[in-house]
């Protein structure tokens, strides 16, 4: 019978990031739940995905997310001689567009944003806020990268912050803005942070446990609630880069550069996605006529 510890011992043995693990041992539980202790069968990881893609509380993304986590661990099951045959294989994923269902912020709602950061007390919970804010909206900086950031690793006289991008061993310099710089240098100043994880965890009192991307989501989705934005967190990133694309005419070798995006596919939906907005009036005229 497989159990918890059975998974998370599995999950251990990878050679993956340790957020990565975390997630793999989070999500397994939704599969050992669906097999109820009943033994695993050829059929059981269609059976799982099929259950899935009843699940009407899901995102396809989501649903991907725990399908994907099921056939890692059967296929290492596999690889280790538990499981006599791969009964992932010829089963696809879920189909997902890869379009942004969700927009980033537009200019009316980053300017409430920053008029917003600027009336509030100068306290360390709100230095963290606009600290954060700004990495994500004016640097464009992922969730996990901004979580991997280090005191050491910012230097607010050069005006660059190392930064480990997502699926990289290494870091990689990034210049950053100067009211980017100007929101840091308060943030330090008035929590003395001086060595460590340039965001800590409140929850581990010695300073040496990073802010979950968890709980950078639910500081900026508590901003977005106050002002009534109705974004995700990402939509910060996906302001960054569009504006970018604008500024640059749709230069996708440029704008990379600053994105830091592995590859120019995704880069090509944000800017369709742009084209497609700026042409709106364009198509809403066609029927101006109509009057229904």
């Amino acid at each position: 019978m497989l159990s918890r510890q059975s998974a998370a011992a599995v999950f251990d043995s990878l050679d993956v990031a340790e957020s990565t693990r975390k997630e793999y041992q989070w999500r397994i539980e939704a599969f050992l739940a669906f097999l109820d202790g009943q033994p695993l069968t050829p059929q059981s990881y269609l059976d799982y995905k099929r259950y899935l893609g009843g699940r009407t509380d899901l995102s396809i993304s989501t649903k991907n997310k725990y399908l994907v986590t099921g056939g890692i661990f059967l296929r290492e099951l596999n690889r280790r001689g538990l499981l006599p045959m791969d009964i992932t294989l010829n089963i696809h994923q879920f189909q997902q567009s890869k379009k942004h269902k969700q927009d980033g912020l537009n200019d009316q709602e980053m300017t409430e944003m920053a008029a917003w950061l600027r009336q509030l007390e100068p306290t360390p919970a709100h230095a963290r806020l606009k600290a954060i804010i700004c990495l994500l909206a004016l640097q464009g900086l992922r969730q996990i990268e901004v979580r991997r950031l280090d005191v050491a690793g910012v230097d607010l006289v050069a005006h660059v912050a190392l930064v480990q991008g997502k699926g990289r061993d290494d870091q990689e310099p990034v210049d950053l803005n100067p009211q980017t710089v100007q929101a840091l240098k308060d943030y330090l100043k008035v929590t003395g942070l001086r060595s460590g994880p340039l965001f800590p965890s409140r929850e581990h009192k010695a300073g040496h446990e990073r802010i979950t991307t968890r709980t950078i989501r639910l500081i900026v989705r508590h901003a977005f609630d106050e002002l009534g934005i109705d974004k995700t967190t990402h939509g910060l990133r996906h302001y960054f880069t569009t504006k970018l694309l604008g500024v640059y005419q749709g230069d996708l070798l440029e704008v990379r550069q600053y994105t830091r995006h592995s590859g120019l596919e995704m880069l090509r939906h944000y800017d369709d996605r742009r084209r497609q907005q700026e042409d709106l009036p364009r198509f809403f005229g066609t029927f101006a006529g109509v009057d229904l």
